[in-house]
């Protein structure tokens, strides 16, 4: 499993190995409307998906293949409350060198949550005070530069957008 958001940090899974990983012909967004994790319909925010273009540096999780259903429906359950994401295999690159086929939740451009390539204002206003059923958007961007940063990579766009959130918070 490839996981380039909360993912890393809070699997919520049992895995047999982490790694992290590069993902090519992806970029980690803030693309996805959110109407249930991290705010609603009527007040949507904003959450990650891997938009088309770029590349992600992320985690790789290997699971048991005992585990495996399990773990599927449990990431069913999480990832695809409105089905925002495209279910699909991808090779990453592994911090070892191997390239492994992992399974990745990719954007649906044609879902209705898609937000596509917002300008960076329109980010912020809409993380800026959304929150749903998993708390505060603000709590999910500060934990993945928090996290990004713990795990030896500097997003300096996340940083910015970031601090651009709490002062429209202030």
């Amino acid at each position: 499993m490839f996981g380039y958001g909360s993912l890393m940090w809070r699997p919520g899974f049992a895995f047999v190995e982490r790694q992290a990983a590069v993902l090519h012909g992806r970029r980690r967004a803030f693309c996805i409307y959110s109407v249930h994790h991290r705010g609603t319909p009527e007040r949507p925010g904003l959450v990650l998906g891997l938009a088309p273009g770029g590349a992600v540096r992320g985690a790789a999780f290997r699971v048991a293949e005992t585990e495996w259903p399990q773990v599927y429906a449990y990431l069913k359950e999480r990832e695809q409350p409105t089905e925002t994401y495209v279910e699909t295999e991808v090779f990453v690159r592994l911090a070892d060198g191997r390239r492994a086929p992992t399974l990745a939740f990719l954007s649906d451009t044609g879902h209705p949550q898609w937000a596509g390539a917002l300008d960076f204002e329109a980010q912020a206003r809409l993380i800026a005070g959304a929150q749903g059923l998993s708390g505060r958007n603000i709590d999910y961007l500060s934990d993945l530069v928090e996290h990004l940063r713990h795990d030896g990579v500097r997003d300096r766009g996340m940083e910015r957008l970031l601090a651009r959130v709490e002062a429209l918070e202030g």
